[in-house]
């Protein structure tokens, strides 16, 4: 199993409505991506805060039709 990058957009762009996404399938498998998010959600939020928020978001895909993910959150 494994999750498009639109796919994985849609979810992201859902929780993080108009804020600056940028995805990166990192081996070509659909199944390992690193994601850069910039969102002023994460004003006043620790690290594991805004990770938090990015795995709520994916909830539904984590460990399964996702299986590794590399997080990078921005204070926008």
């Amino acid at each position: 199993m494994a999750i498009s990058e639109r796919e994985l957009r849609n979810l992201l762009e859902a929780h993080f409505p108009g804020d600056e996404i940028e995805i990166k399938d990192l081996v070509g498998d659909n199944d390992h991506y690193e994601l850069i998010i910039k969102s002023s959600l994460f004003i006043n939020k620790s690290k594991i805060e805004q990770h938090r928020m990015v795995n709520n978001a994916l909830k539904d895909c984590l460990g399964g039709k996702l299986h590794a993910l590399s997080i990078k959150t921005i204070t926008k």
